[in-house]
């Protein structure tokens, strides 16, 4: 059996830290002072700026950054106004939180835990809940639905990115080797399962993430199951450097939904 939170938890780390990866670079004090005059830039998805009327009122609203590390999201949106918690599996995606926070005299608390627990937090302990691209970094995402519905307050916000789970249909291994994209794993795809014993050992020495695909029934009837009711959405891109896949299909999506 692997330990999914763990493994991921080191393969974050050393990315971030690293100091390489797009999703670990902070934002510069540019973006914090637009931030401060209410020009909220953030993303759930690879590009596409969420729209400012999905947030609501900000100033003094009750964020929780799920899985949101980097100094990218958390620092605009406590400069923003809110009051936000960061929570992330990954010390150094913290870390870059904290390095902005600190920087710009800005006000966060941080956590470090699984998302799919949320356990340490009350019931209806928040507004909103900020959620970029990640739910691809855990075993069940209706766990994760349920937990941020308990924490929401009635009428709270989920803003939340996803992979298309068409995605995972390639073998990105050989597509970034050269080969043509082709469609090689039934979905949803589980690099649990889809990996033989030595590909799995070796994405565990590299200190690689594993990934999952989920459904959509899991994605979106899921947070409707949970007590959601889906208020906007949007699909986005990536670059044609990210995914040769880029150009045939939207990769990602995000979703508005509110507690009910």
């Amino acid at each position: 059996m692997v330990d999914v939170v763990a493994q991921n938890r080191t393969a974050w780390n050393r990315e971030s830290a690293s100091g390489e990866g797009e999703w670990s670079q902070p934002v510069d004090l540019e973006t914090i002072e637009r931030a401060r005059r209410g020009e909220v830039e953030v993303i759930l998805t690879p590009n596409r700026i969420v729209p400012r009327n999905w947030f609501g009122e900000l100033a003094g609203a009750r964020v929780l950054g799920l899985a949101s590390g980097g100094g990218q999201q958390v620092p605009v949106l406590a400069a923003a106004g809110g009051q936000v918690t960061s929570f992330d599996n990954s010390d150094e995606q913290l870390a870059r939180d904290r390095e902005v926070a600190r920087r710009d005299g800005l006000s966060v608390l941080f956590e470090q835990g699984d998302m799919m627990d949320l356990s340490r937090f009350d019931p209806q302990s928040f507004d909103l809940v900020f959620n970029p691209v990640s739910t691809i970094f855990v075993p069940d995402v209706e766990r994760v639905w349920q937990e941020v519905r308990r924490v929401l307050k009635p009428g709270g916000r989920l803003l939340t990115g996803v992979m298309n789970p068409a995605f995972y249909m390639f073998d990105h291994d050989a597509i970034e080797a050269g080969a043509e994209p082709v469609v090689k794993f039934q979905l949803p795809f589980d690099d649990t399962r889809h990996l033989d014993k030595q590909g799995l050992d070796k994405r565990i020495a590299a200190q690689e993430h594993l990934e999952f695909s989920h459904t959509l029934d899991g994605l979106i009837g899921g947070l409707l199951r949970s007590g959601f009711v889906l208020r906007d959405f949007y699909e986005d891109d990536w670059s044609d450097e990210a995914t040769p896949l880029n150009k045939f299909m939207k990769v990602s999506f995000a979703m508005l939904a509110e507690a009910v």
